[in-house]
C-alpha cells in the first residue's frame, strides 16, 4: 500500500508543479518579481537539511536490513530531528516573508508558492511521525517501507527547490 500512497503523492505534486509552470508561463513578470524576493540561501540550506536525513534515512534501512537495531533507531532519530530542522527552517522563512508583508493573496506567484510549500511541509511532518512509528520496532519492513515514505518526500524537494528558487 505505500507504493499506492507514494505514487498517488507523486502525481499530486506533479499536478501542482504543473499548474506553478502553467502559471509562471502565463504570468511570468509576476512570477519573476516573486521569485526574486525568496532566500534561495536558506533553501539551500533546508535541501541539504532534508537531503541529509535522507542519507541517514537510508542508513536506518541498511541497519535494519542487517538486524542492528540500536543503530537503526539511531538513524530514524537523526532522521527525524534533520525534518524536525527542516521544518523550523521553514517556518523562519515563511515569517520572514510574512513579516514583509507577503501572503497567500500577494500574488498569484505567492499563492501557489505557499500551497505548494505548506503541502510539502505537510508531508515532511507526516513522513516524522511514519518515522517515529516504525522506529519503535526498527523492523526491516517496517523501516523500509517508512523510509520509502520519507525518500519520496526528499525527492519531490528536490525537484520543488529549483523550480521555486532557481529556475527563471
Amino acid at each position: 500500500m505505500i507504493w499506492v500512497l507514494i505514487f498517488s503523492e507523486l502525481v499530486a505534486f506533479g499536478l501542482f508543479l504543473g499548474a506553478f509552470s502553467v502559471a509562471r508561463a502565463i504570468h511570468p513578470a509576476v512570477f519573476a518579481a516573486g521569485q526574486a524576493t525568496l532566500n534561495s540561501n536558506i533553501a539551500g540550506l533546508n535541501t541539504l537539511v532534508l537531503v541529509t536525513s535522507g542519507w541517514a534515512a537510508a542508513r536506518a534501512t541498511r541497519s535494519a536490513r542487517t538486524r542492528e537495531r540500536r543503530a537503526s533507531r539511531r538513524w530514524l532519530l537523526i532522521a527525524m530531528a534533520l525534518g524536525g530542522l527542516f521544518i523550523a527552517i521553514k517556518l523562519a522563512e515563511y515569517a520572514e516573508e510574512i513579516g514583509r508583508g507577503v501572503g497567500l493573496e500577494t500574488s498569484p506567484f505567492f499563492t501557489l508558492y505557499f500551497l505548494l510549500t505548506g503541502f510539502h511541509l505537510l508531508h515532511v511532518g507526516l513522513g516524522i511521525v511514519i518515522l517515529a512509528v516504525v522506529c519503535r520496532r526498527a523492523e526491516t519492513s517496517g523501516v523500509e517501507t517508512g523510509t520509502a515514505f520519507w525518500h519520496m518526500v526528499d525527492l519531490v524537494w528536490i525537484v520543488m527547490f529549483p523550480i521555486l528558487y532557481l529556475v527563471r
